[in-house]
């Protein structure tokens, strides 16, 4: 996939976003906005792995970018929850962190020769991923409409970022040709979608 047009297709998610928070109502605008705010840090992001910015660290900066991503959702959904006057579960969350934990050490740290601060940057990351991903499951779990959809988004950004690290960190040796450019965004750009579209189902009445 060439890059331009993976980048091209992050900036649609980036105005989708953007227009669906803008024609909420007010109900739905806080949780949109945040949604729409997360999309265009993963854009930022996208642009540092795809080092389209003169960057010295252009891996470091996007994983930077992503973690405020994944903040921003992580607002969303406390917004959500604060519109629909519910709380969330926290147990999803909590399995999320062992699940996160556990795949940085067998998928970064313990195959690493020599680590690095990247390598240790890689471990609080996995937790802010796997933070977005518990509260989404919590969300599909507590709502109806798009909820579910937003969680599906959440599980292959997840997989997409667990391949990505695979190939950055080891060299693709534990997921062989699953770890490449391509696979890695076939799951991560429909993951972005679905989590855009499925805000955008939230809320309505």
């Amino acid at each position: 996939i060439p890059r331009r047009l993976r980048l091209a297709s992050s900036l649609v998610l980036v105005l989708a976003a953007c227009a669906f928070a803008f024609f909420s109502d007010e109900e739905g605008m806080e949780f949109r906005a945040w949604i729409a705010i997360g999309m265009t840090f993963g854009f930022v992001g996208d642009l540092c792995m795809a080092r389209a910015l003169p960057l010295r660290q252009p891996v470091l900066a996007g994983m930077a970018a992503f973690a405020l991503d994944h903040l921003a959702c992580i607002a969303a959904f406390f917004a959500l929850a604060e519109a629909l006057r519910a709380a969330l579960p926290f147990w999803p969350v909590a399995l999320a962190w062992a699940a996160g934990a556990l795949l940085w050490v067998v998928v970064v740290w313990q195959p690493a020769t020599a680590r690095s601060m990247l390598h240790r940057a890689a471990l609080p990351y996995s937790l802010l991923l796997a933070s977005t991903a518990g509260l989404s499951t919590g969300a599909a779990l507590t709502f109806s409409g798009g909820a579910a959809l937003i969680a599906l988004g959440a599980a292959l950004f997840l997989l997409s970022d667990l391949l990505l690290a695979a190939e950055l960190f080891n060299g693709r040796t534990r997921f062989g040709p699953l770890a490449s450019g391509d696979a890695v965004w076939l799951l991560y750009g429909p993951g972005q979608m679905l989590i855009v579209f499925g805000a955008a189902r939230l809320l309505t009445a």
